[in-house]
């Protein structure tokens, strides 16, 4: 149970670097903001800091290495699939530790499926804001990455 555990948080992690291959230079500068909010890039950068912030208060010494994005900073494609790659390690290691009861480990009180269904939620949903970013910018994705993004089974 716990393997297929893990590789629903891989396969949402491999959606998110799918997407960010896909995403043109120009679709990860789009935002829809006319307040100086957070563009595509910033979307990811906050998912990942997202991560970040949950693995320090639930798994410290899983966070050590891993840094967060400053605010209003756009990250390059490289250093947002560097970043996302570490800091989807270490909430692997979150939930492993959670599963098999490690004291340094905490997941949230409901158990490991509201932690796991937590993170991903979270990501689908800036997911969706960087889909509609980019339509509404006029940087739509092609359809076979639109699809792909919902074929779980293959990615």
């Amino acid at each position: 149970m716990l393997e297929q555990l893990l590789e629903a948080w891989r396969t949402n992690n491999r959606i998110n670097l799918l997407l960010i291959e896909k995403i043109t230079d120009e679709g990860m500068e789009c935002t829809l903001s006319k307040r100086g909010g957070r563009g595509v890039a910033g979307e990811f950068a906050h998912m990942h800091n997202l991560r970040v912030a949950q693995v320090e208060g639930r798994a410290k010494d899983l966070a050590t290495k891993l840094t967060k994005f400053p605010p209003k900073t756009v990250p390059s494609k490289k250093e947002l699939t560097k970043a996302l790659t570490a800091s989807s390690k270490a909430v692997e290691g979150l939930l492993q530790g959670v599963n098999e009861g490690e004291k340094k480990r905490r997941g949230f009180k409901k158990g490991i499926f509201t932690t796991l269904s937590y993170f991903i939620a979270h990501e689908s949903h800036h997911r969706g804001r960087i889909l509609l970013t980019l339509k509404v910018s006029g940087h739509t994705l092609e359809k076979n990455t639109q699809y792909a993004i919902w074929a779980w089974d293959h990615i």
